[in-house]
């Protein structure tokens, strides 16, 4: 299995990258990759090349491009001829930290949608009020505006991909509305709760609120682009600002406080290792023809690991392949 990686992508790229990408073939001995970037940068970061390839590339997607401009215009760019490799079948998957937007658009337009799926979704991992667990959210930005089959197609979609590489043999799947009772929400998530529950293949429990999002109601969950991204920003947002207000609370109330701090100091480590990029993975654009995976641009070489641990699965389940044998007989128009 060979994965390609825009090693330019990132605000740390590319030494993060480097050196997650090798934690990871040394995890890994049935993976081989395909390093995209500028080779005099990166050549020297790498301590080993057994099963590493360099390509130079003479350009990079910053987060400034404008997605679509970008991807048009610097086709020598390391994300552009990362998924150009995955497009030509030279590699099977892609991975990036850099510009999601243009990783998208890269995604769409470079590698393709699966025929059938009319609109692709991002779906990221969260944690949940389980520790044993995490929930997936889709789409969280991709679609500004979504139609009822889209959300269809994203649902059964997260639903494979629960089933697969998470190893949920029915996989709970619910739709973010504004109350549970079946007829609330517009026209637009009325039609989709329709849809759902009559959907065979699919375990559809119903609606979930955006504050049961973490709460362990549904193993996937389904929203419309722009109500998922607003949701998954606040999400992250509260989660940031509780952990630095707890923190300047401990530190700043005394001599006993900073002491009872020091006892608790693990506890809250495992909390926000819970909430790190590292621990969960890279979010998927779901509805391409191969993984098309990325994560934080912040994020340290553990989330380099563990996002291509994610990848690795998918290529192995042959999740996307499974999508498009579904979708050749059960069409979602």
């Amino acid at each position: 299995m060979k994965i390609a990686v825009d090693a330019m992508g990132g605000d740390h790229a590319p030494a993060v990258v480097v050196k997650g990408v090798e934690q990871a073939r040394d995890q890994w001995p049935d993976l081989e990759f395909v390093l995209f970037g500028d080779v005099a940068q990166v050549k020297p970061l790498i301590k080993d090349e057994q099963r590493l390839t360099l390509v130079q590339s003479n350009s990079v997607i910053t987060n400034e491009d404008e997605p679509v401009k970008a991807v048009r215009s610097k086709k020598d760019s390391s994300m552009v001829m990362a998924a150009q490799a995955v497009k030509n079948g030279a590699a099977d998957a892609i991975f990036s930290m850099g510009n999601t937007g243009a990783l998208l658009a890269t995604g769409i337009f470079v590698i393709g949608r699966i025929k059938g799926i009319d609109r692709p979704a991002l779906m990221p991992t969260l944690p949940s009020v389980d520790p044993d667990k995490v929930v997936n959210l889709l789409d969280a930005g991709a679609n500004a505006e979504s139609k009822p089959n889209y959300l269809e197609q994203w649902a059964l979609m997260g639903s494979i991909y629960a089933r697969d590489i998470r190893g949920i043999k029915e996989p709970r799947i619910a739709l973010l509305n504004n109350g549970t009772e079946y007829d609330k929400g517009d026209s637009l998530h009325q039609e989709v709760y329709q849809r759902l529950q009559a959907n065979p293949n699919l375990n559809f429990v119903g609606n979930v609120e955006a504050g049961n999002l973490l709460n362990d109601q549904a193993d996937v969950i389904v929203s419309d682009g722009f109500t998922g991204n607003a949701v998954l920003k606040a999400t992250e947002g509260m989660a940031s600002l509780l952990m630095k207000q707890i923190k300047h609370a401990l530190l700043n109330n005394g001599t006993k406080v900073k002491l009872g701090a020091a006892l608790i100091k693990p506890a809250f480590g495992d909390i926000k290792n819970r909430f790190s990029t590292s621990a969960n993975g890279g979010a998927v654009l779901l509805g391409v023809n191969a993984p098309v995976v990325k994560t934080h641009g912040g994020s340290d070489e553990g989330a380099v690991v563990s996002t291509i641990g994610q990848i690795r699965e998918m290529l192995r389940k042959q999740t996307i392949h499974q999508v498009i044998e579904y979708l050749q007989t059960n069409p979602i128009k």
